[in-house]
Protein backbone atom coordinates (compact mmCIF):
# COMPACT_ATOMS: atom_id res chain seq x y z
CA UNK A 1 0.00 0.00 0.00
CA UNK A 2 2.74 2.46 0.92
CA UNK A 3 4.65 1.72 -2.29
CA UNK A 4 1.56 2.14 -4.47
CA UNK A 5 0.63 5.37 -2.72
CA UNK A 6 4.13 6.82 -3.03
CA UNK A 7 4.54 5.90 -6.70
CA UNK A 8 1.09 7.15 -7.68
CA UNK A 9 1.60 10.42 -5.77
CA UNK A 10 4.94 11.14 -7.44
CA UNK A 11 3.48 10.31 -10.87
CA UNK A 12 0.43 12.49 -10.24
CA UNK A 13 2.57 15.48 -9.26
CA UNK A 14 5.42 15.07 -11.75
CA UNK A 15 4.00 13.72 -15.01
CA UNK A 16 2.07 15.78 -17.49
CA UNK A 17 2.52 19.11 -19.22
CA UNK A 18 4.66 20.68 -17.91
CA UNK A 19 6.83 17.88 -16.56
CA UNK A 20 8.23 18.57 -13.09
CA UNK A 21 11.20 16.46 -11.91
CA UNK A 22 10.59 14.68 -8.61
CA UNK A 23 13.45 16.51 -6.87
CA UNK A 24 11.72 19.86 -7.54
CA UNK A 25 8.34 18.87 -6.11
CA UNK A 26 9.13 19.91 -2.54
CA UNK A 27 10.29 23.34 -3.65
CA UNK A 28 7.25 23.76 -5.91
CA UNK A 29 4.84 22.90 -3.09
CA UNK A 30 6.43 24.41 0.01
CA UNK A 31 8.56 27.32 -1.19
CA UNK A 32 5.93 29.06 -3.33
CA UNK A 33 7.54 28.56 -6.74
CA UNK A 34 6.09 31.24 -9.04
CA UNK A 35 7.09 29.57 -12.29
CA UNK A 36 4.55 27.88 -14.50
CA UNK A 37 5.56 24.44 -13.20
CA UNK A 38 5.26 25.58 -9.57
CA UNK A 39 1.81 27.08 -10.11
CA UNK A 40 0.54 23.98 -11.91
CA UNK A 41 1.79 21.69 -9.16
CA UNK A 42 0.60 23.73 -6.19
CA UNK A 43 -2.73 24.97 -7.60
CA UNK A 44 -3.89 22.05 -9.76
CA UNK A 45 -2.08 18.80 -9.11
CA UNK A 46 -1.82 18.90 -5.31
CA UNK A 47 -5.53 19.62 -4.71
CA UNK A 48 -6.44 17.00 -7.29
CA UNK A 49 -4.30 14.41 -5.49
CA UNK A 50 -5.75 15.35 -2.09
CA UNK A 51 -9.27 15.15 -3.48
CA UNK A 52 -8.54 11.70 -4.92
CA UNK A 53 -7.26 10.50 -1.54
CA UNK A 54 -10.19 11.96 0.43
CA UNK A 55 -12.80 10.74 -2.06
CA UNK A 56 -11.33 7.25 -2.16
CA UNK A 57 -11.16 7.03 1.64
CA UNK A 58 -14.80 8.10 1.99
CA UNK A 59 -16.02 5.65 -0.66
CA UNK A 60 -13.97 2.77 0.75
CA UNK A 61 -15.23 3.34 4.29
CA UNK A 62 -18.83 3.73 3.09
CA UNK A 63 -18.59 0.47 1.14
CA UNK A 64 -17.45 -1.43 4.22
CA UNK A 65 -20.22 0.11 6.34
CA UNK A 66 -22.89 -0.97 3.86
CA UNK A 67 -21.48 -4.48 3.45
CA UNK A 68 -21.18 -5.08 7.17
CA UNK A 69 -24.54 -3.53 8.06
CA UNK A 70 -26.41 -5.61 5.45
CA UNK A 71 -24.15 -8.68 5.81
CA UNK A 72 -23.69 -8.91 2.05
CA UNK A 73 -20.39 -8.58 0.19
CA UNK A 74 -22.17 -7.10 -2.84
CA UNK A 75 -23.83 -4.26 -0.92
CA UNK A 76 -22.07 -1.32 -2.56
CA UNK A 77 -23.32 2.25 -3.11
CA UNK A 78 -23.93 1.56 -6.80
CA UNK A 79 -26.27 -1.35 -5.98
CA UNK A 80 -28.35 0.40 -3.31
CA UNK A 81 -29.45 3.55 -5.10
CA UNK A 82 -27.20 5.78 -3.02
CA UNK A 83 -24.81 6.84 -5.81
CA UNK A 84 -27.62 7.14 -8.37
CA UNK A 85 -29.66 9.29 -6.00
CA UNK A 86 -26.69 11.57 -5.33
CA UNK A 87 -26.01 11.94 -9.06
CA UNK A 88 -29.68 12.78 -9.65
CA UNK A 89 -29.56 15.41 -6.91
CA UNK A 90 -26.57 17.07 -8.56
CA UNK A 91 -27.87 16.90 -12.14
CA UNK A 92 -31.38 18.22 -11.42
CA UNK A 93 -30.38 21.80 -10.40
CA UNK A 94 -27.98 21.96 -13.34
CA UNK A 95 -30.59 21.00 -15.93
CA UNK A 96 -33.43 22.99 -14.34
CA UNK A 97 -31.21 26.08 -14.05
CA UNK A 98 -31.32 26.42 -10.27
CA UNK A 99 -28.36 28.44 -9.04
CA UNK A 100 -27.03 27.30 -5.67
CA UNK A 101 -24.27 28.81 -3.51
CA UNK A 102 -21.08 26.78 -3.35
CA UNK A 103 -21.52 26.09 0.37
CA UNK A 104 -24.84 24.26 -0.11
CA UNK A 105 -24.06 22.43 -3.35
CA UNK A 106 -23.61 19.08 -1.52
CA UNK A 107 -27.13 19.37 -0.06
CA UNK A 108 -28.99 18.20 -3.21
CA UNK A 109 -26.54 15.30 -3.46
CA UNK A 110 -27.16 14.36 0.17
CA UNK A 111 -30.91 14.60 -0.37
CA UNK A 112 -30.74 12.41 -3.47
CA UNK A 113 -28.52 9.84 -1.76
CA UNK A 114 -30.84 9.72 1.25
CA UNK A 115 -33.80 9.36 -1.13
CA UNK A 116 -32.20 6.41 -2.92
CA UNK A 117 -31.10 4.61 0.24
CA UNK A 118 -34.37 5.35 2.06
CA UNK A 119 -36.46 4.03 -0.83
CA UNK A 120 -34.37 0.87 -0.88
CA UNK A 121 -34.93 0.14 2.81
CA UNK A 122 -38.58 1.22 2.68
CA UNK A 123 -39.52 -0.95 -0.30
CA UNK A 124 -37.46 -3.94 0.78
CA UNK A 125 -38.60 -3.76 4.38
CA UNK A 126 -36.03 -3.06 7.05
CA UNK A 127 -36.54 -6.37 8.78
CA UNK A 128 -36.11 -8.53 5.70
CA UNK A 129 -32.99 -10.32 4.61
CA UNK A 130 -29.95 -8.59 3.18
CA UNK A 131 -30.53 -10.25 -0.20
CA UNK A 132 -33.97 -8.63 -0.46
CA UNK A 133 -32.46 -5.25 0.33
CA UNK A 134 -29.79 -5.74 -2.31
CA UNK A 135 -32.22 -6.77 -5.05
CA UNK A 136 -34.55 -3.90 -4.19
CA UNK A 137 -31.61 -1.50 -4.23
CA UNK A 138 -30.72 -2.58 -7.76
CA UNK A 139 -34.30 -1.85 -8.86
CA UNK A 140 -34.31 1.55 -7.13
CA UNK A 141 -30.95 2.41 -8.72
CA UNK A 142 -32.34 1.52 -12.16
CA UNK A 143 -35.39 3.76 -11.56
CA UNK A 144 -33.22 6.69 -10.47
CA UNK A 145 -30.97 6.22 -13.49
CA UNK A 146 -34.07 6.32 -15.71
CA UNK A 147 -35.06 9.63 -14.13
CA UNK A 148 -31.53 10.85 -14.77
CA UNK A 149 -31.84 9.91 -18.43
CA UNK A 150 -35.02 12.00 -18.65
CA UNK A 151 -33.10 14.99 -17.30
CA UNK A 152 -30.34 14.39 -19.83
CA UNK A 153 -32.90 14.50 -22.64
CA UNK A 154 -34.07 17.88 -21.36
CA UNK A 155 -30.55 19.32 -21.11
CA UNK A 156 -28.87 21.38 -23.81
CA UNK A 157 -25.63 20.32 -25.46
CA UNK A 158 -23.28 22.03 -22.99
CA UNK A 159 -25.09 20.75 -19.91
CA UNK A 160 -25.26 17.29 -21.47
CA UNK A 161 -21.48 17.15 -21.84
CA UNK A 162 -21.01 18.28 -18.26
CA UNK A 163 -23.51 15.72 -16.93
CA UNK A 164 -22.03 12.91 -19.00
CA UNK A 165 -18.52 13.64 -17.79
CA UNK A 166 -19.74 14.03 -14.23
CA UNK A 167 -21.64 10.73 -14.21
CA UNK A 168 -18.48 8.78 -14.99
CA UNK A 169 -16.63 10.31 -12.03
CA UNK A 170 -13.94 12.79 -12.96
CA UNK A 171 -11.30 14.72 -11.01
CA UNK A 172 -10.53 17.08 -13.87
CA UNK A 173 -10.18 20.83 -13.15
CA UNK A 174 -10.61 20.46 -9.39
CA UNK A 175 -9.12 23.18 -7.20
CA UNK A 176 -8.57 23.96 -3.52
CA UNK A 177 -12.17 25.19 -3.23
CA UNK A 178 -13.46 21.69 -4.01
CA UNK A 179 -11.22 20.21 -1.33
CA UNK A 180 -12.25 22.71 1.33
CA UNK A 181 -15.95 22.12 0.62
CA UNK A 182 -15.56 18.53 1.86
CA UNK A 183 -14.12 19.26 5.31
CA UNK A 184 -17.34 20.35 7.10
CA UNK A 185 -19.06 17.14 6.07
CA UNK A 186 -16.08 15.02 7.07
CA UNK A 187 -16.08 16.60 10.53
CA UNK A 188 -19.57 15.16 10.96
CA UNK A 189 -19.03 11.80 9.27
CA UNK A 190 -15.70 10.71 10.78
CA UNK A 191 -16.72 10.78 14.50
CA UNK A 192 -19.98 9.01 13.64
CA UNK A 193 -17.99 6.43 11.70
CA UNK A 194 -15.73 5.76 14.68
CA UNK A 195 -18.75 5.24 16.94
CA UNK A 196 -20.42 3.01 14.35
CA UNK A 197 -17.50 0.59 13.92
CA UNK A 198 -18.10 -1.57 17.05
CA UNK A 199 -21.81 -1.86 16.21
CA UNK A 200 -20.94 -3.25 12.78
CA UNK A 201 -19.12 -6.14 14.44
CA UNK A 202 -22.28 -6.96 16.40
CA UNK A 203 -24.51 -6.76 13.30
CA UNK A 204 -22.38 -9.46 11.67
CA UNK A 205 -23.79 -11.93 14.19
CA UNK A 206 -27.33 -11.53 12.87
CA UNK A 207 -30.35 -9.59 14.05
CA UNK A 208 -31.36 -12.03 16.79
CA UNK A 209 -27.92 -12.19 18.35
CA UNK A 210 -27.54 -8.42 18.05
CA UNK A 211 -30.85 -7.91 19.84
CA UNK A 212 -29.71 -10.31 22.57
CA UNK A 213 -26.58 -8.19 23.04
CA UNK A 214 -28.62 -5.02 23.38
CA UNK A 215 -28.25 -3.60 19.85
CA UNK A 216 -31.44 -2.69 18.01
CA UNK A 217 -30.62 -4.04 14.57
CA UNK A 218 -33.08 -1.98 12.55
CA UNK A 219 -32.04 1.33 14.10
CA UNK A 220 -28.37 0.42 13.81
CA UNK A 221 -28.83 -0.42 10.13
CA UNK A 222 -30.58 2.90 9.50
CA UNK A 223 -27.78 4.74 11.32
CA UNK A 224 -25.17 2.91 9.22
CA UNK A 225 -27.01 3.90 6.04
CA UNK A 226 -27.14 7.54 7.21
CA UNK A 227 -23.37 7.54 7.85
CA UNK A 228 -22.75 6.01 4.42
CA UNK A 229 -24.92 8.70 2.83
CA UNK A 230 -22.97 11.49 4.56
CA UNK A 231 -19.72 9.92 3.33
CA UNK A 232 -20.83 9.33 -0.27
CA UNK A 233 -22.96 12.37 -1.09
CA UNK A 234 -20.35 15.18 -0.66
CA UNK A 235 -17.81 13.21 -2.70
CA UNK A 236 -20.40 12.58 -5.41
CA UNK A 237 -21.32 16.27 -5.44
CA UNK A 238 -17.70 17.26 -6.10
CA UNK A 239 -16.33 14.60 -8.45
CA UNK A 240 -19.26 12.39 -9.39
CA UNK A 241 -19.89 8.72 -8.60
CA UNK A 242 -16.43 7.13 -8.85
CA UNK A 243 -17.58 3.60 -9.55
CA UNK A 244 -16.87 0.43 -7.57
CA UNK A 245 -14.33 1.85 -5.15
CA UNK A 246 -16.71 0.89 -2.32
CA UNK A 247 -16.68 -2.65 -3.68
CA UNK A 248 -12.95 -3.18 -4.17
CA UNK A 249 -11.50 -1.45 -1.08
CA UNK A 250 -13.35 -3.57 1.56
CA UNK A 251 -12.36 -6.77 -0.22
CA UNK A 252 -8.73 -5.70 -0.27
CA UNK A 253 -8.83 -5.00 3.46
CA UNK A 254 -10.42 -8.42 4.14
CA UNK A 255 -7.95 -10.22 1.88
CA UNK A 256 -4.91 -8.77 3.67
CA UNK A 257 -6.40 -9.26 7.17
CA UNK A 258 -8.91 -12.14 6.95
CA UNK A 259 -9.00 -12.79 10.71
CA UNK A 260 -9.76 -9.19 11.68
CA UNK A 261 -13.14 -7.64 12.37
CA UNK A 262 -15.03 -4.57 11.24
CA UNK A 263 -13.14 -2.31 13.66
CA UNK A 264 -9.80 -3.15 12.03
CA UNK A 265 -11.17 -3.44 8.50
CA UNK A 266 -12.61 0.07 8.55
CA UNK A 267 -9.36 2.11 8.51
CA UNK A 268 -7.76 -0.31 6.08
CA UNK A 269 -10.75 -0.05 3.77
CA UNK A 270 -10.50 3.74 3.82
CA UNK A 271 -6.76 3.55 3.10
CA UNK A 272 -7.22 1.11 0.22
CA UNK A 273 -9.97 3.28 -1.23
CA UNK A 274 -7.62 6.26 -1.24
CA UNK A 275 -4.91 4.20 -2.95
CA UNK A 276 -7.32 2.86 -5.60
CA UNK A 277 -8.55 6.31 -6.64
CA UNK A 278 -5.05 7.82 -6.58
CA UNK A 279 -3.70 5.01 -8.76
CA UNK A 280 -6.65 5.15 -11.19
CA UNK A 281 -6.34 8.91 -11.65
CA UNK A 282 -2.84 8.61 -13.13
CA UNK A 283 -3.88 6.72 -16.31
CA UNK A 284 -7.09 8.78 -16.40
CA UNK A 285 -4.97 11.90 -16.84
CA UNK A 286 -2.13 10.52 -18.95
CA UNK A 287 -3.32 7.51 -20.98
CA UNK A 288 -4.92 9.53 -23.80
CA UNK A 289 -3.13 12.85 -23.23
CA UNK A 290 -3.90 15.63 -23.95
CA UNK A 291 -7.47 14.32 -23.58
CA UNK A 292 -8.41 13.25 -20.05
CA UNK A 293 -10.57 10.21 -19.37
CA UNK A 294 -12.82 9.95 -16.29
CA UNK A 295 -11.24 8.28 -13.28
CA UNK A 296 -14.48 6.37 -12.62
CA UNK A 297 -14.05 4.51 -15.90
CA UNK A 298 -10.66 3.20 -14.76
CA UNK A 299 -11.86 2.24 -11.29
CA UNK A 300 -14.75 0.28 -12.81
CA UNK A 301 -12.52 -1.30 -15.47
CA UNK A 302 -9.95 -2.50 -12.93
CA UNK A 303 -12.04 -2.74 -9.77
CA UNK A 304 -14.75 -5.18 -10.79
CA UNK A 305 -12.45 -8.01 -12.05
CA UNK A 306 -10.07 -7.50 -9.11
CA UNK A 307 -12.96 -7.55 -6.62
CA UNK A 308 -14.42 -10.74 -8.10
CA UNK A 309 -10.99 -12.40 -7.98
CA UNK A 310 -10.57 -11.38 -4.33
CA UNK A 311 -14.03 -12.77 -3.48
CA UNK A 312 -13.20 -16.12 -5.10
CA UNK A 313 -9.82 -16.27 -3.39
CA UNK A 314 -11.40 -15.47 -0.02
CA UNK A 315 -14.08 -18.11 -0.58
CA UNK A 316 -11.51 -20.82 -1.33
CA UNK A 317 -9.49 -19.80 1.73
CA UNK A 318 -12.59 -19.98 3.92
CA UNK A 319 -13.50 -23.37 2.46
CA UNK A 320 -10.05 -24.78 3.21
CA UNK A 321 -10.22 -23.38 6.71
CA UNK A 322 -13.64 -24.92 7.22
CA UNK A 323 -12.42 -28.36 6.09
CA UNK A 324 -9.24 -28.36 8.12
CA UNK A 325 -10.65 -27.04 11.37
CA UNK A 326 -13.03 -29.91 12.24
CA UNK A 327 -10.35 -32.58 11.64
CA UNK A 328 -7.84 -30.89 13.87
CA UNK A 329 -10.50 -30.28 16.46
CA UNK A 330 -11.46 -33.96 16.45
CA UNK A 331 -7.82 -35.00 16.83
CA UNK A 332 -7.28 -32.63 19.75
CA UNK A 333 -10.49 -33.78 21.43
CA UNK A 334 -9.51 -37.44 21.01
CA UNK A 335 -6.09 -36.80 22.50
CA UNK A 336 -7.62 -34.99 25.46
CA UNK A 337 -10.06 -37.81 26.10
CA UNK A 338 -7.31 -40.43 25.89
CA UNK A 339 -5.07 -38.51 28.26
CA UNK A 340 -7.86 -37.93 30.75
CA UNK A 341 -9.00 -41.55 30.82
CA UNK A 342 -5.56 -43.12 30.59
CA UNK A 343 -6.83 -45.66 28.05
CA UNK A 344 -6.33 -45.62 24.30
CA UNK A 345 -9.06 -46.51 21.87
CA UNK A 346 -7.12 -49.24 20.14
CA UNK A 347 -9.03 -52.33 19.04
CA UNK A 348 -7.53 -55.57 20.35
CA UNK A 349 -5.87 -57.60 17.66
CA UNK A 350 -7.46 -60.70 16.25
CA UNK A 351 -7.09 -63.81 18.39
CA UNK A 352 -7.21 -62.00 21.70
CA UNK A 353 -10.30 -62.73 23.70
CA UNK A 354 -12.49 -60.14 25.31
CA UNK A 355 -11.45 -61.55 28.69
CA UNK A 356 -7.83 -60.64 28.02
CA UNK A 357 -8.85 -57.18 26.87
CA UNK A 358 -10.70 -56.55 30.12
CA UNK A 359 -7.87 -57.96 32.24
CA UNK A 360 -9.98 -60.91 33.43
CA UNK A 361 -8.72 -64.49 33.74
CA UNK A 362 -9.18 -66.36 30.52
CA UNK A 363 -10.37 -69.88 30.17
CA UNK A 364 -6.85 -71.22 29.69
CA UNK A 365 -4.64 -69.33 32.08
CA UNK A 366 -4.02 -66.49 34.47
CA UNK A 367 -5.14 -63.02 33.91
CA UNK A 368 -3.12 -61.04 31.38
CA UNK A 369 -2.51 -57.32 31.65
CA UNK A 370 -5.12 -55.20 29.96
CA UNK A 371 -4.28 -53.99 26.48
CA UNK A 372 -3.99 -50.30 25.80
CA UNK A 373 -3.37 -49.15 29.38
CA UNK A 374 -1.07 -46.21 29.87
CA UNK A 375 1.11 -45.82 32.92
CA UNK A 376 1.51 -42.73 35.01
CA UNK A 377 4.81 -41.80 33.38
CA UNK A 378 3.29 -42.18 29.92
CA UNK A 379 0.45 -39.87 30.83
CA UNK A 380 2.95 -37.32 32.08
Amino acid sequence: MVVLLAVSSVCALSLGTPYVPPHRLVAAVLEGDTTLAGIVVSELRVPRLLLALVAGACLGAAGLVLQEALRNLLAVPEMLGVSSGAALGVAAPLVLAFSLPAAVQPLPAIGGAALGGGLTLLVAGIGRSASAVLLTGAAVAAALQAALLVLMVMADQLDLQLIYRYLLGSLSARTWDDVTDLWPWLLVAVPALVLCAPVLSVLRLGDEDAEALGVRAQRARLAALAIAVVLIAPVTAVCGPVAWVGFLAPHLSRWFAPAAGAVRWLPWSAAWGAVVVAVADVPARLALAPVETPAGAWTALLGVPAGVALMRSGGRRAARHGQDAPASTREQSSELRNTASGVTDEVPPAGVSRHAHRGEPGPGGPASPPLGTVGTEDVR
